[in-house]
């Protein structure tokens, strides 16, 4: 392999790295904008905190296995790191 291709090569690795980091600022996000939505509904209707509680675990879980889902894709992508490296 060239030395320019390796370069591009750790550069998409990079790129890729970044992207995955970037889900805990949408965790945090989606956790807030659900746990408020959930809050809303909940004056709205009277209840306690059961759709706080509800929108608060569903937002978590959407995200968790949105980002499952995108590290097997980058994963499958990035091959095995140390059989390119050794």
């Amino acid at each position: 392999m060239k030395k320019d291709e390796t370069g591009n090569n750790r550069l998409k690795n990079l790129n890729e790295l970044i992207m995955l980091s970037a889900w805990g600022a949408v965790l945090v996000v989606a956790s807030f904008l659900f746990l408020f939505v959930g809050i809303w509904v909940d004056a709205a209707l009277n209840t306690g905190p059961f759709f706080m509680l509800g929108m608060l675990i569903l937002a978590v879980f959407l995200v968790m296995a949105r980002l499952y889902i995108e590290f097997k894709k980058t994963n499958d992508r990035m091959g095995n790191i140390r059989k390119r490296h050794a």
